[in-house]
């Protein structure tokens, strides 16, 4: 191997995506190893903790978990603080956008009525604004989290509020962020910069 390999489900979203992004960001040449339904099974207990995204490294082995190999892509190529405390509260933020999905997928989980709607109803109306209050004073004066530098943690950020703005999330509003003025300047910031873009068109 002498690339890097990214392996996710065959899925433009969510925690692998977000890692695709930091690599091509970086400038990373690597392996986008996408992932169909029927192999994860068989796949699953060679990962180091039976689960999705993991990064092969030539001569370093297999990291795994979303937000070590974001910081490790971000540390690698300039896309995460080098001050250990700017650094910490970068990651404070990710393990909290980690907390929103940890949260919100069980109840996307529920089928019988009216848990259903009722579940998804505190979310659009409690829980997500509750979320992106306490990001929003987190927040500067942008458009990134660090100001004018893009890092790992925006394209985290922004893969997080594009779950819930794309309409995907039955009975959670897309502008269920509309009230947050600084998160969505930061989602705009990341959907305009032009390696964003330019990872985007490739998809399509």
């Amino acid at each position: 191997m002498t690339k890097p390999t990214l392996t996710y489900f065959d899925i433009p979203a969510s925690r692998g995506e977000e890692c695709r992004l930091a690599l091509a960001l970086a400038g990373v040449d690597f392996v986008d190893n996408r992932i169909k339904g029927p192999a994860w099974p068989e796949l699953k207990p060679t990962t180091p903790f039976g689960s999705l995204p993991t990064l092969e490294l030539p001569g370093k082995g297999v990291f795994a978990q979303s937000n070590a190999i974001l910081v490790l892509v971000g540390r690698k190529h300039g896309l995460h603080p080098t001050d250990d405390f700017v650094a910490a509260r970068h990651e404070a933020l990710m393990a909290f956008a980690e907390e929103l999905r940890h949260h919100v997928s069980p109840a996307l989980r529920i089928k019988e009525e009216p848990e259903r709607t009722n579940k998804r109803t505190e979310l659009a109306t409690t829980y997500i604004p509750t979320w992106a209050g306490f990001v929003e004073r987190q927040l500067g004066d942008g458009p990134f989290v660090a100001g004018d530098k893009l890092h790992v943690v925006d394209l985290k950020l922004y893969i997080v509020m594009r779950w819930f703005k794309s309409g995907s999330v039955d009975l959670v509003p897309t502008t269920v962020f509309d009230g947050f003025p600084r998160l969505r300047r930061l989602f705009d910031a990341v959907a305009e910069h032009p390696g964003v873009k330019a990872w985007q068109a490739r998809q399509a």
